[in-house]
């Protein structure tokens, strides 16, 4: 398994040449006893970073994308151990149009709740290769990310018929609505 840095890219290809589908999973832990839910969404964006429409997104209001090619788990609303939200991706469903799939981690009501990811211990998000049976790679967020309210994590794309995990890491203030709204999507819980 491979421990990413933020911005660092790495081949899924070259790690599995026959990756098809894929486990996206969100873990944390909460250091305080205050109610603190994260959640994780996925857009599919074209090569010009644009949305086709409301069905290329997935989060916990949206459990499936329109293509079969994106499967949210589910709100969780508290983290633990292990994976606490889950998106199962079907790489060989992805069409061409598609040029890259981005996934965020936001804290619900977090502006509201006056919550940061500083309150956040042990948030990760890894890859689970389903075929392989393992776990390949490990986005960990860090003290970086300690006043940020959400996180643009990492980015799937296809390159040459490479598959690739780029691991963005690109914090910024508030929630799922306001991501949703730059997208032109409204996304309520």
């Amino acid at each position: 398994m491979t421990i990413l840095q933020r911005n660092q890219k790495i081949s899924l290809s070259a790690i599995n040449p026959s990756i098809s589908k894929i486990i996206v999973g969100l873990g944390w832990k909460v250091g305080t006893n205050e109610e603190f839910d994260l959640d994780t969404s996925a857009f599919m964006l074209t090569h010009d970073n644009q949305i086709r429409d409301r069905g290329d997104f997935v989060f916990y209001g949206n459990l499936k994308d329109s293509l079969g090619v994106l499967k949210h788990s589910g709100d969780n609303v508290s983290g633990g151990e292990g994976d606490s939200e889950r998106i199962s991706v079907d790489l060989s469903k992805v069409p061409d149009i598609i040029g890259h799939i981005t996934f965020v981690v936001t804290i619900h009501d977090a502006i509201n709740r006056q919550q940061t990811f500083g309150k956040v211990q042990d948030a990760y998000i890894r890859i689970f290769d389903i075929n392989a049976n393992q776990e390949i790679l490990r986005f960990n967020l860090g003290q970086e990310f300690y006043t940020a309210t959400s996180v643009v994590i990492g980015d799937i794309l296809k390159r040459n018929g490479e598959w690739f995990f780029d691991a963005v890491g690109v914090p910024f203030s508030g929630g799922l609505q306001a991501l949703g709204q730059d997208f032109d999507i409204k996304a309520t819980k």
